[in-house]
């Protein structure tokens, strides 16, 4: 399940969470979120299934994203805002409407900390997997890749994904190369995954 509203997850994005959630997004700022959920009676992945520890590709290395990207993350993101908007499939959460709220959006390091802490968590509970997409070579952040169960009946898993607007040529390979990923190394038969 996902929740829809500002500040849940990563930079505002949906996240899955078991019902009302009430956290901190920054020092003295108390949100709550309403949650709607599907049965999370259900697991998102099999209890046996090993998450992947990465994906390797020319131009593009996958490793699960947590506090150490921090700098190189909001750097990517926050210089590339238009162009993640414009990213074909790439949801952003409506934040019950209000256009100012949504990700991406200006927010500090330590919000982004937050974030990928929160990321960091779900990928250990296996609630949801994000993915940074790296340079192989200097191990910039291009991109990010995030996988979180469907908050409808019709898919197994929700895929997103974006790259920063300077690497804006990797869109469709990092579409392909994740789609290909998806049918091989996950237990997920019904992915929407929409973009390339």
């Amino acid at each position: 399940c996902f929740s829809d509203a500002v500040g849940v997850g990563h930079r505002g994005r949906r996240l899955p969470f078991g019902g009302p959630v009430v956290f901190l997004s920054s020092p003295g700022i108390v949100m709550k979120a309403t949650c709607h959920t599907r049965d999370m009676a259900e697991p998102f992945v099999p209890d046996d299934f090993e998450a992947p520890s990465g994906l390797q590709r020319p131009g593009m290395r996958l490793e699960p994203l947590g506090p150490e990207h921090n700098e190189r993350d909001h750097e990517a993101w926050s210089s590339s805002i238009d162009h993640i908007r414009a990213t074909p499939g790439f949801q952003m959460s409506d934040a019950e409407g209000d256009p100012e709220a949504r990700w991406p959006r200006p927010m500090s390091l330590e919000e982004n900390l937050g974030d990928l802490q929160r990321h960091a968590a779900d990928f250990a509970a296996r609630r949801g997997f994000t993915y940074s997409v790296l340079d192989p070579d200097t191990d910039e952040v291009i991109g990010c890749v995030y996988i979180y169960p469907s908050k409808d009946d019709d898919h197994d898993a929700r895929v997103e994904s974006w790259v920063r607007a300077s690497r804006a040529e990797l869109d469709t390979a990092l579409w392909h190369a994740v789609s290909d990923w998806l049918d091989s190394d996950w237990p997920f038969s019904r992915v929407d995954y929409r973009g390339g």
